[in-house]
């Protein structure tokens, strides 16, 4: 059989080809946080992490994570783009991609210090219109259910100067949770109003005992309308990878009690649908 002179390329370039797609079908690219804790860090360090090496380790795949900086377009400038194939935090049934089966829920809750002994069972206890300075993350429902009890006003210097008086305008301003939950630790905040899952890690590490109490899911505006405190979270990939999308769910099924045992371990609060908290 005669040979084309282009025919040991030709062989070379089809053996590159196959190696390269047999690596890219061995490969799980998670879009990741660059510095998001307790979620996402260049070191692996947050919960969202270690859910990801978990899943490689399931589909035996090898895990690389391609970084982000700015929340606002992450799912713009990495996922849509190709860039990564799955995101591990999204609320569940997110429009813009195509979300698996909820893998927890999780809700806003009050923290405090434990020899204070507040009462805070909801936004209408006491200790909300008496504190000095309450820790909150504005835009959330935090900030919503301040502005419904006619608090915000008062601590909205307060809110500026955890992020040293930097205007949003135009850029991403970040507030750090454990720097929130530390503002109670240490005495400077008699209250923080956080979302579970960012605050659970530093509670739990906290060296002056801390209560972080889930807030119930029943506020509403002055208006009447409902204000959402719980929140489903799953994982996502591009709208179309049906392939993948059934791995993970069919992992999410198999497997909750993996799941549960990682993020119980950080001090997430769970919930159930009902509201009521999952126990180990």
């Amino acid at each position: 059989m005669p040979f084309n002179l282009k025919t040991p390329s030709l062989l070379c370039c089809l053996g590159l080809a196959m190696s390269v797609a047999h690596a890219q079908d061995n490969a799980l690219k998670v879009c990741a946080a660059e510095d998001e804790m307790p979620y996402s860090n260049r070191k692996g360090e947050g919960f969202e992490n270690k859910l990801a090496q978990w899943l490689g380790s399931e589909l035996h795949k090898k895990v690389t994570f391609v970084y982000w900086t700015d929340p606002r377009y992450y799912l713009r400038d990495t996922l849509d783009k190709g860039l990564c194939d799955v995101a591990i935090g999204v609320d569940t049934d997110d429009p813009r991609v195509a979300t698996t089966a909820a893998y927890y829920r999780s809700g806003y809750v009050f923290i405090a210090r434990q020899s204070d002994q507040l009462d805070l069972s909801n936004w209408h206890s006491e200790a909300l219109t008496k504190a000095q300075r309450i820790a909150f993350v504005p835009g959330s429902p935090a900030e919503t259910m301040l502005r419904a009890i006619g608090r915000y006003n008062d601590l909205f210097n307060y809110s500026q100067e955890l992020v040293g008086f930097r205007s949003k305008r135009n850029q991403y301003i970040k507030y750090e949770a454990e720097k929130l939950v530390n503002e109670v630790s240490s005495g400077h905040a008699e209250l923080a109003v956080l979302w579970g899952p960012s605050a659970g890690r530093y509670v739990k590490a906290s060296a002056t005992p801390l209560t972080m109490t889930v807030i119930p899911d029943n506020n509403t505006r002055a208006d009447g309308a409902k204000v959402p405190h719980h929140y489903s979270t799953s994982m996502a990939v591009r709208k179309g990878d049906t392939a993948l999308l059934a791995q993970l769910d069919g992992l999410i099924k198999t497997h909750p009690q993996d799941i549960k045992q990682l993020l119980m371990a950080e001090g997430i609060p769970l919930l159930t649908e009902q509201g009521f908290a999952v126990v180990p």
